[in-house]
């Protein structure tokens, strides 16, 4: 039983390269189909791949909460496992969001009237994301005895599940959403916002409080509140809005003192 978180972390690593295969794999192609003998080529639309992207995406944040639940409930904590957990999430929000940002602008950029001149520079950016992921998340392994009614900076797997949401707004496009996704001034004005969040000193609210009343945990209740009502009326779209909504509120909530030392 004492494996079990870590094999929970690698099921949130393998979830995260399964959703980079699929994310890399969205994009037309063609298919060789033989009909009576007689060869044709069709082309084949990827966008459904970016979907099951998402889910992977969404399947290894569920493994991620996992992992720390049952090491709790086991009292099992180890160096290695505090790395490997580090290690998955760079690869599952950091690099696989990096990916769908940076199809999103190879999107974009195709769409222009000169995309035949677009420079491989213009999709880039993209990958900041991960680098961000991956300074934020070794800064938190070396402050993390500071983190423990909160988080320093937007944690990592927040950033997953936000950008993780595009390729669902993009399959669903609840009230032609969609079409902001098409801008690349859009996309690189939330990869600057998200990066700066991860390294910010802003205290984020942990979504699992540290005092189970309606005092200490009313932030997480309205995150939940707005998430769920808004997925009633917004469909998909409330992941977005319910991460906007948690970012207001870290920033306005006064987050409570550490009431025992820490070392």
């Amino acid at each position: 039983m004492k494996h079990l978180p870590n094999l929970l972390t690698l099921a949130n690593l393998f979830c995260g390269c399964i959703a980079i295969a699929y994310i890399l794999t969205a994009q037309p192609f063609t298919s060789l189909n033989i009909q009576n003998g007689m060869p044709s080529w069709r082309w084949v639309n990827g966008a459904e791949q970016m979907y099951y992207g998402s889910i992977f995406i969404g399947l290894a944040a569920i493994f991620d909460m996992l992992d720390g639940m049952v090491a709790r409930a086991l009292n099992v904590f180890s160096p290695i496992g505090k790395d490997l957990d580090s290690l998955a999430d760079v690869v599952s929000f950091g690099v696989a969001p990096s990916v769908i940002m940076f199809k999103l602008l190879w999107d974009s950029l195709m769409g222009e009237k000169n995309a035949f001149d677009v420079s491989m520079l213009g999709m880039v950016p993209a990958f900041l994301i991960a680098c961000f992921a991956a300074l934020r998340l070794a800064k938190f392994n070396i402050t993390s005895a500071q983190q423990k009614n909160y988080f320093i900076g937007m944690p990592v797997p927040a950033v997953g599940i936000f950008v993780g949401s595009f390729p669902l707004i993009l399959w669903y496009n609840p009230y032609n959403i969609a079409v902001f996704f098409q801008n690349k001034w859009v996309l690189y004005a939330i990869i600057a916002l998200v990066c700066w969040l991860m390294v910010s000193g802003v205290k984020f609210i942990k979504m699992i409080p540290s005092r189970f009343n309606l005092t200490s945990m009313w932030p997480q209740l309205i995150v939940l509140i707005v998430g769920v009502a808004g997925f009633l009326f917004l469909s998909v779209a409330a992941i977005p809005l319910a991460f906007l909504v948690y970012v207001v509120l870290s920033l306005i909530y006064k987050q409570p003192e550490l009431t025992e030392n820490t070392h």
